[in-house]
C-alpha cells in the first residue's frame, strides 16, 4: 500500500500522509473519489471502504484494565459514506483506493429511506437547486413548498429553477413563480432547449456544491447536459398517459464543473419526505411565517389554525402571507400530526 502527501486544507484527517478527496459516486460499497491534493490533479480513484468504518464500537471503561472493544455494531444510518463526503484514503498497488477516514459533514440533504432509516442523499452542500417545469408537466406549487421546507430544515440555500421557460409566456411564468420571488427566493427562468438562463444558473453553481432535486420529468438531467456537455446523462421522455416523468437517474453522483464547483443529480422524486418537524419548526421553515413569529402569538402553544389573537392568521388577513402558502403550511402541519 502507498500513501499520498498533500497540502493541509484545514479539513485534514488524523493522518496527514493520506490522500484527501471528495466522493463523487457511491453505489453498493464501491466509491469514486476525486483527489483534492496537489499531487492528484483531480484524478478519480475507485475506492472501497475500510471494514472498521462500517461499524460502531463500544469500549470498556474500567480504569484497571486495558481499553478493549466490548461490542461492534452496524450503524443505524444507511449512509456511512455519501456523495459529497470529504474523505482520507490510501492507494494500493493496483491503483485501487481504500477509504480510511470520513471527515465530519458540514451539511447534508436527507430523506427517510427503507424501514424508517434516514438516508443522506448528498452531504456538504452549499445549496439545493430545486427544479420544476413551467409546463409539461405543469408545476405543482404545493410540492414546491415541500422542497423549500426540506431545504430550510436542512439549513440549505434554496435555488429555484423554472425549466422549460420556452413553453410559456412571461405572464404565465409570473403567475406561477412570482409568489416565491416575492419571498426573496432566487428563481431562475431557464430552458435547456434554447439556453435561456443557463449563464445565470452556471454563475450560481460556481465554487459551490449543489444538489439538483425535484420531481421526475422536469428536465434536471437536460439542464446538466446543457450546462456542461459531455456528462452523458440519460434523459427520459414524459409519459403521454400519466404526464409524469420517468425516473432516468438511478445512481446519486457528483459531477465536477468546469471552472469550479460540483453538482449532484439525484434520483427523481415525485414526493419528498421532510423531517419530522413539530409545528413550531415547520412554521420556521416557511420564511414569511417565521418572520411573523419573531414576536409570539397570544398563546405560547398556538397552532395558527383556530386560536384567537394569532399573529399568523392576522398576517394572512393583512396580505403579508398568501392564502395558498398558509393553507400549505396547515396541510403539512396536520399531515405530520396524523390529523
Amino acid at each position: 500500500m502507498t500513501v499520498c502527501s498533500g497540502p493541509d486544507d484545514g479539513q485534514s484527517g488524523t493522518d496527514p500522509q493520506l490522500c484527501k478527496g471528495i466522493v463523487l459516486q457511491a453505489s453498493a460499497g464501491s466509491y469514486k473519489v476525486q483527489r483534492l491534493d496537489e499531487q492528484g490533479s483531480g484524478e478519480v480513484v475507485s475506492c472501497s471502504l475500510r471494514g472498521n468504518l462500517k461499524k460502531t464500537f463500544d469500549f470498556s471503561t474500567s480504569g484497571s484494565l486495558p481499553t478493549r472493544v466490548t461490542r461492534a455494531r452496524r450503524p443505524r444510518t444507511s449512509d456511512t459514506v455519501a456523495v459529497g463526503d470529504r474523505v482520507c484514503f490510501s492507494i494500493g498497488d493496483e491503483a485501487k483506493g481504500m477509504i480510511e477516514e470520513v471527515l465530519p459533514r458540514a451539511s447534508r440533504f436527507a430523506r427517510t429511506a427503507f424501514r424508517g432509516q434516514e438516508q443522506t442523499i448528498v452531504s456538504n452542500l452549499d445549496q439545493v437547486v430545486i427544479v420544476f417545469a413551467c409546463n409539461h408537466p405543469a408545476p405543482d406549487l404545493w410540492l414546491v413548498d415541500r422542497w423549500l421546507v426540506a431545504a430550510e430544515a436542512n439549513s440549505l440555500r434554496p435555488l429555484l429553477v423554472a425549466n422549460k421557460y420556452d413553453l410559456v409566456t412571461e405572464a404565465e411564468f409570473q403567475s406561477c413563480f412570482n409568489e416565491f420571488i416575492n419571498l426573496g427566493i432566487t428563481v431562475i427562468p431557464a430552458s435547456a432547449h434554447d439556453g435561456t438562463g443557463l449563464s445565470r444558473l452556471h454563475a450560481e453553481l460556481q465554487n459551490r456544491i449543489s444538489a439538483f432535486s425535484g420531481p421526475s420529468g422536469v428536465g434536471k438531467s437536460s439542464l446538466l447536459n446543457a450546462l456542461q456537455p459531455g456528462l452523458q446523462q440519460a434523459v427520459g421522455d414524459i409519459g403521454t398517459v400519466t404526464w409524469k416523468g420517468r425516473h432516468t437517474t438511478t445512481v446519486r453522483r457528483l459531477f465536477p464543473l468546469t471552472g469550479g464547483g460540483w453538482v449532484a443529480d439525484t434520483p427523481g422524486l415525485r414526493q419528498i419526505d421532510i423531517a419530522q418537524l413539530d409545528r413550531w419548526d415547520l412554521a420556521q421553515c416557511f420564511i414569511e411565517i417565521g418572520a411573523v413569529l419573531s414576536q409570539p402569538c397570544r398563546f405560547a402553544n398556538c397552532r395558527h389554525d383556530s386560536e384567537p389573537d394569532c399573529r399568523v392568521k392576522d398576517a394572512v388577513e393583512a396580505g403579508l402571507i398568501s392564502q395558498r402558502r398558509y393553507r400549505s403550511y396547515i396541510q403539512m402541519a396536520n399531515s405530520s400530526e396524523g390529523t
